[in-house]
């Protein structure tokens, strides 16, 4: 299984009591497909899986395969603590729709290399959905180097792909030399052009939330050779992306989301809303993105 081109990572919208959004959740898939999005990533960090329940998740997962209709292929965000509660999420996450999976090393554990590649082997094996290795030093406090990701793709077959957010651009060109048949996206929103020119496939993104056909332009660029009118949106996309390296990526998001007419919403404990200084900082962002 390939993914290539713009995955949105997307957030959860939260309904006035609280609960998950379903409505909304499908309203915001639904856009990100007409703008020409190519899968969609969901309970991922961008949506706030840490602040879910695991019924909450499930929904989330069903309400936008329902959305998506098998239209893009549907990957499930399935980090955890422990291979029983991944496995245990990559079963719902089977059942309610998702086609793939994408998972970091375990959380709340610098695992070295020897139980990291054991980890993964547990999940894909139990799960029995192709694999995307989910590689952010930031999220999970386990920095996988080239090596270990290599060695992954070599060991554990479901493993086909690598997302990719260290924000080292030159490991991609290290991951395609090492392992040519394993495909490498970009996961950090900051360096999406240096990633393409690098050999990335795809680019699982928060900015795509924000302005979805922005960045399936930036894709069709890099693809077609046409560094010009890259560079020009690039341009025009990085001071919104810059955001997606911050802890507040998700409060950023959500509000530029409603800024620009897709549901964003509020955030669960414990994010809070974004400070005056820091809208007015979004503020610029989006300004420069509407140029």
């Amino acid at each position: 299984m390939r993914f290539p081109g713009i995955i949105p990572a997307v957030t959860t919208p939260f309904d006035a009591s609280g609960g998950v959004d379903e409505a909304a959740l499908a309203s915001n898939v639904a856009a990100l497909l007409e703008a020409g999005a190519h899968g969609i990533v969901a309970t991922g960090t961008m949506g706030e899986a840490g602040s879910l329940s695991t019924a909450e998740r499930r929904a989330v997962v069903a309400a936008v395969a329902r959305a998506a209709d098998g239209r893009v292929p549907l990957i499930a965000g399935v980090s955890a603590g422990t291979p029983a509660a991944a496995i245990a999420l990559a079963a719902d996450a089977a059942d309610a729709g998702a086609v793939a999976l994408m998972m970091l090393p375990p959380l709340g554990y610098r695992a070295d290399a020897d139980e990291t590649v054991a980890y993964y082997r547990s999940v894909a094996e139990a799960a029995g959905l192709p694999m995307m290795a989910y590689n952010n030093p930031e999220a999970s406090g386990v920095d996988m180097a080239p090596e270990l990701l290599v060695r992954l793709y070599e060991e554990i077959d479901a493993v086909v792909a690598v997302k990719e957010c260290s924000g080292d651009a030159r490991r991609i060109a290290a991951l395609l030399n090492a392992a040519p048949g394993l495909e490498v996206l970009v996961g950090g929103d900051d360096w999406a052009l240096e990633g393409f020119a690098a050999g990335a496939t795809g680019w699982v993104t928060g900015v795509a939330d924000v302005l979805p056909r922005e960045c399936v332009e930036l894709y069709e660029a890099c693809r077609s050779g046409d560094l010009e009118t890259a560079r020009a949106i690039y341009g025009r996309l990085l001071p919104l992306a810059r955001f997606d390296m911050t802890p507040k990526l998700v409060q950023y998001f959500k509000a530029a989301m409603d800024e620009v007419g897709y549901v964003g919403g509020p955030t669960r404990p414990p994010r809070l809303p974004l400070t005056e200084d820091e809208r007015a900082a979004l503020r610029d962002a989006m300004a420069v993105a509407a140029v």
